[in-house]
């Protein structure tokens, strides 16, 4: 039986070229080759998985090439080629840093480095996972990392550099591995594929992308799983069923429910999620990245950051022109405010479906305010007419003789439905202003006084959660001046506390209650002659004792104080 080697070894990359992603970093090493700039120590860091150890295996064996390629490449048939190809290569040397990672072991790399390679220029040392190795063997490894002998090059890879010490960060040339993209991975499987024989669709190929999170052998390690599930026909059902993903078909009803309002379907499209086996936690940050995919979907210039098959962001962009960039704003808070809160939660399941169920609200709620504003809106033209034509005498009340009655100047009709804003100015300034007419615009200008109490004990009821407040606001009773609202609080300390941390959004709850944001409250302090009552501050009781007790001033000039 032929021995059966796994993709993410059978294809590593064994030239410049064919390393996936990571294009700036291979021109940066070739320039460095061509130049005669080889740098003792090199820093490989990123993500695993991304080529940093298959990268430092190319690069020792290009700089050991006796024949290199005009791009740099090496031939494969020199000796120090052939001999790294077999394994058997004594210039090219790779240490685990986790088994190896005590000062024994640096030692014996240390006394390994002052012996010269029998083929090539150089003795290559490769440290993977160099971050464990203990301080005491980073601090043995210091004079050898700074100054080696001339044939010796360090190349430490690492997924984890902030575990690093910084002198030995500052004995390496650092290079940092992006993570690979979507459309790079979905690309070189599909070429592994067609070598493979087998056959596979592009949305299949991304759900395995996604589910790789950037990482080349992570996908390689499940395209193979996906191969041993499916043979060599492998559809984008057998995939999620292979690889437990949630299907896009979900998230798509589940969009369907919310629009509609529909917040029983939505549970129970849930509950079938749940049945099948998917994980709860997964299932809300699968439906964050779905909204926020369609918020993505909004704008022409973002829609490049859309990493998913041309079928599925198809698809998105459909639903994305029928959602409100307000409705997935919204739901995207409840979405991942449930998401952070998922681990503390006692019942998390009721916390998933009670997030499920605002969302279902959000369309409704923007309908009620949208009639709410109707309501309370009114037109230029009537409003403006309301203000300036005083009430009518009827035929039952008798002419009171000190009333002037005024004529009402004629306005001019236009082709328009209502006036202009010049025509406005031109008639208000020809028209006299009489003394009913000031006191309707004041009447209108000015808030309902009379509700000030009703309202005023639902400001005291909504801060219950503050008890000192709530009972001072149940305690005091509003004066209104116009628009402004006062309240008196017993010291300035009070006065000080109320407007840093109150006071804005009791405001707001007043104007919103009034509906008018021009209403302001404003925090008085109250003048009171009782004794010491009142008083919280150093310097009040001290400005009160000097005032009003002989004996506390004959006691400040017998021991010489000075009170502040």
């Amino acid at each position: 039986m032929e021995q059966f080697i796994v993709s993410a070894r059978k294809y590593r990359p064994n030239s410049f070229e064919t390393l996936l992603g990571q294009e700036n970093i291979a021109r940066a090493l070739k320039n460095s080759i061509l130049r005669g700039q080889l740098a003792h120590a090199y820093l490989f860091c990123g993500p695993r998985g991304v080529g940093k150890t298959s990268a430092a295996r190319i690069f020792a064996k290009t700089i050991n090439c006796a024949n290199p390629g005009p791009d740099l490449e090496p031939c494969g048939e020199c000796e120090s080629c052939r001999s790294f190809a077999e394994g058997r290569s004594y210039s090219i040397h790779e240490l685990d840093a986790a088994s190896n990672n005590s000062v024994d072991d640096i030692r014996a790399l240390t006394d390994k480095v002052r012996i010269p390679p029998q083929v090539g220029r150089y003795s290559v040392y490769i440290i993977d996972e160099v971050h464990m190795l203990s301080q005491q063997a980073f601090n043995a490894f210091l004079k050898t990392l700074e100054e080696p002998p001339a044939h010796a090059i360090f190349i430490l890879a690492t997924t984890e550099k902030h575990k690093i010490l910084p002198t030995i960060l500052s004995r390496c040339q650092t290079y940092d591995f992006n993570r690979i993209s979507v459309d790079d991975m979905v690309r070189n499987m599909k070429d592994i594929a067609a070598k493979e024989g087998v056959t596979v669709s592009d949305d299949a190929l991304h759900i395995i992308a996604q589910k790789a999170d950037g990482a080349m052998r992570d996908a390689l390690t499940l395209f193979d799983q996906t191969v041993a599930f499916c043979g060599k026909e492998i559809s984008y059902e057998q995939v999620i069923k292979n690889l437990n993903v949630l299907d896009y078909d979900y998230y798509f009803s589940l969009t369907e429910d919310f629009l509609s309002g529909d917040y029983a379907r939505a549970m129970l499209t849930f509950d079938e999620i749940l049945s099948k086996g998917f994980n709860a936690q997964s299932f809300i940050g699968g439906l964050s990245s779905h909204f926020r995919d369609l918020l993505v979907c909004k704008n022409d210039a973002s829609r490049s950051l859309l990493e998913l098959a041309p079928s599925v962001a198809a698809r998105y962009r459909e639903f994305a022109g029928r959602c409100d960039v307000g409705f997935l704003f919204e739901a995207l808070t409840i979405t991942t405010a449930c998401e952070s809160a998922y681990k503390q939660s006692g019942n998390p399941r009721l916390l998933i479906e009670f997030a499920l169920m605002k969302i279902c609200n959000i369309v409704a709620n923007f309908a009620k305010n949208a009639g709410s504003a109707a309501l309370v809106s009114v037109p230029l033209t009537e409003k403006s007419s309301r203000l300036r034509t005083p009430p009518a005498a009827t035929p039952a009340s008798p002419a009171k003789p000190e009333q002037q009655e005024v004529k009402q100047p004629e306005v001019k009709k236009t082709h328009s439905t209502g006036l202009s804003i010049k025509e406005m100015m031109a008639q208000a300034k020809q028209e006299p202003v009489t003394a009913e007419t000031t006191a309707t615009e004041t009447n209108q200008a000015a808030p309902d006084a009379a509700r000030l109490t009703d309202v005023w004990k639902a400001l005291a009821e909504s801060e219950n959660k503050m008890p000192r407040l709530s009972s001072a606001l149940s305690n005091t009773t509003p004066t209104m001046n116009g628009k402004d609202i006062h309240f008196e609080v017993g010291n300035l300390a009070q006065k000080e506390w109320i407007d840093r941390t109150c006071r804005p959004r009791m405001e707001a709850f007043l104007q919103k209650q009034f509906a008018d944001r021009e209403i302001r409250l404003i925090v008085d302090v109250k003048e009171t002659a009782e004794t010491g009552r009142g008083m919280y501050m150093p310097s009040d009781k001290a400005k009160f004792l000097q005032e009003n007790s002989p004996e506390f001033n004959e006691l400040r000039k017998d021991f010489e104080l000075e009170i502040s």
